[in-house]
């Protein structure tokens, strides 16, 4: 199952301004392209592999030879993360209220919710991911390091959880356009989160 890059649902410059056309076409096609061709060299090695969907692979990392692992790590938890990524952002749809009374339930409200996503992917020393989650029920904001995704679980990452809202917060996301200003890059965020795909994956999870 040799893994390919997916293609947008939006023109590169469909972002814009918030998420310049520029910074969207190298950060699609040229890293996340890497990730999926660095990934895919290992698939053609070890074709039992071949067996695993990609989310499947990066929970089961164990599956991996313990040679590649890391490498897996990092390159197939790229191409996962990626792949979220882009699929959530679009211009202009407004929040559900379901899943506002969800947030507003286990954050106290929308603002603070925003509050603590931004001071987590703030935070973030490095490079690394910004995600809203369910865990046991209930939304949590947590991050992790380089390309780890929640779905890793905790034995990998230090935390685990299903991802509904994931934030990028690797330099080449944003430097083109915001260079050292990650606050700005975070804020910016909120006006292209497409809250239709992000309500659609949080139904499919938890029915309020």
């Amino acid at each position: 199952m040799r893994y390919s890059l997916p293609s947008l649902p939006y023109a590169y410059d469909a972002l814009e301004p918030h998420f310049d056309q520029k910074t969207m076409e190298i950060h699609h096609s040229k890293h996340h392209q890497t990730y999926v061709n660095n990934a895919n060299t290992v698939l053609a090695a070890y074709p039992e592999l071949d067996k695993y969907t990609l989310e499947e692979l990066i929970q089961n990392l164990d599956k991996v030879p313990a040679d590649q692992r890391t490498w897996m790590r990092n390159n197939a938890g790229g191409h996962f993360n990626h792949s979220f990524f882009w699929k959530q952002l679009k211009i202009g749809t407004v929040m559900p209220s379901k899943l506002q009374s969800a947030i507003e339930r286990d954050f106290g409200s929308v603002e603070r919710f925003k509050e603590k996503f931004e001071k987590t992917a703030l935070a973030c020393f490095g490079s690394g991911w910004a995600w809203l989650v369910l865990q046991g029920g209930k939304l949590r904001v947590v991050s992790t390091v380089n390309q780890d995704s929640p779905v890793m679980g905790e034995a990998i990452t230090g935390t685990s959880g299903l991802p509904i809202i994931a934030l990028d917060v690797w330099e080449h996301a944003y430097y083109l356009k915001y260079q050292n200003k990650r606050l700005d890059y975070i804020k910016a965020f909120w006006n292209v989160v497409n809250w239709d795909e992000v309500a659609v994956r949080f139904h499919r999870k938890m029915v309020i």
